[in-house]
């Protein structure tokens, strides 16, 4: 088994990265579940079907293309803390009922 050493200085910005990429993933949960609750209601009350059905593609095509641009241009470690991020969101959301 290899250790891992890392200078202390990496150290700190291997923490500060995850972090960092950890709101986004955070900020981008956020906007996709309220989004979510947003079209549900529009469904529930009754408004226009074709704009209530194309929201979700919208929000699907924007959340599969920030992902893919993360995977890209940064990698496999940010698209997997994003990832973490935008789950810790939805069950925030979803557990404690975060009214927008």
């Amino acid at each position: 088994m290899t250790k891992l050493y890392l200078p202390e200085h990496q150290l700190i910005l291997l923490v500060l990265s995850v972090g960092a990429w950890l709101t986004v993933g955070a900020l981008i949960g956020s906007l996709y579940f309220l989004t979510l609750r947003w079209n549900v209601r529009r469904f529930t009350v009754g408004q226009s079907l074709p704009p209530a059905l194309v929201t979700p593609l919208v929000r699907f095509a924007l959340i599969a293309g920030v992902l893919a641009i993360i995977a890209s241009y940064f990698g496999v470690l940010p698209l997997l803390v994003v990832t973490a991020g935008i789950l810790a969101t939805r069950t925030a959301i979803v557990r404690f009922g975060v009214q927008p």
